[in-house]
């Protein structure tokens, strides 16, 4: 199909050099996928390169503690694919012998592995003829065949799935796959694209109906709550701190955070001081409360908006599990906590 071979032949002339783009390896293929969920590959670049110094096998990666991958992992974000990996790579060891599954259908059992990471590993690993569908495909899709579907609906998500199918180059679905994914990421972009050197631009229905700018449609998620977050910063005269590991299922499940104080609205100074002051790590102790940030720090995640604060508390001592500020670089944290850790320069 003329589609196909355009795609293909542009791929051929204009693709980035990536290091996961040299191998078939499904390890490394498997990693790149993961890692860039949600990410763009400028972002997503330096973390595969540090993961795969530090964890050349899947062994090796499965030999790790989770904190350690946790760490590696920082700034990137949605953790959840971080402990995912982890517990992967520990079950493709222990079930698998290091082997991964060669084909679609067992690599989506993989914990955190859906359809677009299966498709991705099962054609360019084993020539599999599974078409992958991200972001970048929905756009290319919809705007090449003027498709309003919202693509974050469940016929939307069918419907692209089974056109992508259709299209797939069956004699080379490797080639295909990453050259309609680099064409979207490159060429078909989501704001301004170059629509004049378009190789696809006469058959292209959005373009042809001026409505690159509309296309493709998606149904706007729920609006992001807003929380208020206040995180106590001890500093006692020995120079010692405290971190907490948080426990239970959330976005930061085993990431580590100073003393956290979770209030129904922004408090000042007064207010705060009144409250904290029964904290139990301060047990009646004197405390001087210093506020770091004068304006509120807001975090934005894809479902909450974090207005935060950072609360200095200088204490002469401090009790029970109190760290060393010098061995607070080794604990892996949110985007968020690490930001303050280099800004205030323990």
């Amino acid at each position: 199909m003329i589609f196909s071979k355009t795609l293909k032949h542009w791929y051929s002339i204009n693709k980035r050099m990536l290091p996961w783009r040299q191998t078939q390896d499904p390890y490394f293929i498997w990693l790149s996928e993961i890692i860039l969920q949600q990410t763009q590959v400028k972002q997503g670049l330096p973390y595969y390169q540090a993961f795969v110094a530090q964890y050349p096998t899947v062994f090796d990666l499965a030999k790790a503690d989770e904190s350690e991958v946790l760490k590696l992992w920082q700034g990137l974000g949605y953790y959840s694919r971080a402990r995912n990996l982890h517990a992967t790579s520990k079950y493709i060891v222990s079930a698998f012998n290091g082997e991964f599954p060669n084909n679609y259908k067992a690599l989506l059992k993989l914990k955190g592995v859906g359809d677009y990471t299966a498709s991705a590993i099962a054609s360019i690993c084993f020539n599999e003829a599974t078409a992958v569908v991200d972001g970048n495909v929905y756009r290319v899709l919809s705007r090449y065949f003027g498709i309003d579907t919202p693509i974050n609906s469940s016929k939307g998500v069918k419907e692209f799935k089974a056109l992508a199918q259709e299209l797939i180059d069956k004699e080379d679905p490797a080639n295909f796959n990453q050259a309609i994914m680099e064409f979207g990421a490159v060429q078909c972009t989501p704001k301004n694209p170059d629509c004049r050197i378009c190789p696809l631009n006469k058959g292209c229905i959005a373009f042809n109906k001026n409505r690159i700018a509309e296309l493709p449609v998606k149904i706007k998620s729920a609006k992001a709550k807003k929380k208020h977050f206040n995180f106590l910063v001890f500093v006692s005269k020995d120079q010692k701190t405290v971190l907490e590991k948080r426990e239970g299922k959330g976005i930061w499940q085993n990431l580590y955070q100073f003393p956290l104080v979770e209030t129904d609205k922004n408090l000042d100074y007064n207010q705060f001081k009144t409250l904290v002051k029964n904290h139990t790590l301060l047990e009646g102790m004197p405390f001087e409360l210093l506020l770091y940030n004068k304006d509120v720090m807001v975090h934005k995640l894809s479902h909450q908006h974090l207005h935060t604060k950072f609360w200095i508390v200088n204490v002469e001592r401090l009790n029970g599990n109190a760290i060393s500020v010098d061995k607070i670089h080794d604990f892996p944290v949110p985007i968020i906590i690490g930001n303050f850790i280099e800004a205030f320069n323990f």
